[in-house]
């Protein structure tokens, strides 16, 4: 398989291949998983309870767990930093992709 490079998208189309091989590791996108996991349920919180000053945990919850798969296990440098919308988007395709078992989990 090619070796996607980093590059500028124009779609986020052309952008998630590139997104898939920078989570090869496993524990990578289970830590993403966990990490999303946790900001769904912490959004749900917010709404249902009201507790609006936990809004700033989302992105710490959230990159905190993908930031460690990339620093530790993927050894790479997390796409966010270049592309942040298109590695947010990223994000919760590819959890919709593992929970419909498009991808390992």
């Amino acid at each position: 398989m090619e070796t996607i490079k980093q590059s500028d998208f124009q779609s986020f189309a052309e952008f998630y291949p590139y997104y898939l091989q920078e989570h090869g590791h496993p524990v990578c996108r289970r830590l993403h998983f966990v990490g999303t996991s946790c900001v769904i349920a912490l959004l749900a919180w917010v709404v249902f309870t009201g507790t609006l000053w936990a809004l700033w945990l989302l992105p710490v919850v959230g990159y905190g767990f993908a930031w460690v798969g990339h620093f530790f296990f993927e050894k790479n440098r997390p796409a966010t930093f270049k592309h942040p919308w298109y590695s947010l988007a990223g994000d919760f395709v590819m959890y919709k992709d593992i929970l419909l078992r498009r991808i390992d989990w």
